[in-house]
Formats: C-alpha cells, sequence, structure tokens
C-alpha cells in the first residue's frame, strides 16, 4: 500500500497525532475515510460506465498489459526489430577497413595489397595534450 511499511506506518500516525492533536484527529480520519470511499464508488462507477459502452467486449480486454508498470522499453524495441529481422534477409558482409586508429601510412600499405590482417601502428600519443 503506498510504498509504507509497518515502521514507517507508525512514525506517520505519531506525526500525526503530534501536529493535528488529539481534538482534530477524530475528524482528520473520518474525512480521509469519506474521501477513501468516494474515490472507491467513483472507480466502480467507471467501471460499470466502461462495462455498459463496451458491452461484451469488456471482459476480452487483458488488463494486466495495459498496466504501465509492465513497460518494458527494451522488450518493446526487442519485439519490433526481431519483427523486422525476421522479414529481411541478412545483408551481405563489407570488405575489412582499416582501424580507425591506424596512421596513414597504414592505411596506404593496406591500400597497395599488403596484407589485411597485419597489426595497424599505434595511434601516436602527444602528452601535452593531456
Amino acid at each position: 500500500m503506498f510504498g509504507i511499511n509497518g515502521g514507517e506506518l507508525i512514525v506517520l500516525l505519531v506525526v500525526a497525532l503530534v501536529v493535528l492533536g488529539p481534538e482534530r484527529l477524530p475528524q482528520y480520519a473520518e474525512q480521509l475515510a469519506q474521501l477513501v470511499k468516494s474515490v472507491r464508488r467513483f472507480a466502480k462507477g467507471a467501471q460499470a460506465q466502461m462495462r455498459e459502452e463496451l458491452g461484451p467486449e469488456f471482459d476480452d480486454i487483458d488488463w494486466q498489459k495495459l498496466d504501465p508498470r509492465q513497460y518494458d522499453p527494451r522488450r518493446i524495441v526487442r519485439d519490433a526489430l526481431s519483427d523486422v529481422w525476421d522479414d529481411e534477409p541478412a545483408p551481405a558482409k563489407k570488405p575489412a577497413r582499416p582501424a580507425a586508429g591506424a596512421t596513414a601510412a597504414s592505411r596506404v600499405n593496406l591500400d597497395k595489397g599488403s596484407s589485411a590482417s597485419a597489426a595497424p601502428a599505434a595511434a601516436p600519443y602527444d602528452e601535452d595534450a593531456t
């Protein structure tokens, strides 16, 4: 209920007793009870109105699926992409490119037909830049 455990509820009741005082506490408790009853009455009325307007389709609705706490964007994206991937063939592989940190000399060597498996030279390091 509202994410409050027993200890927190006791602390809230003690604070309410101190702030409101023993004279006004029963009056506010009664008003809170009336508010809860009116909210329940409103919810039942809204449910009855929806059932009346939707007819037999109201019972077919999966209310758990519409619960916002069940919203998981990762699952939604994964499901949407799996539909796309199932419909399209796999793309063809592109030829290998030199690494992003490769020097210009190693790129030239790769372009001239040297072995693509050769390790690129390390990127230059500037001590003053750090």
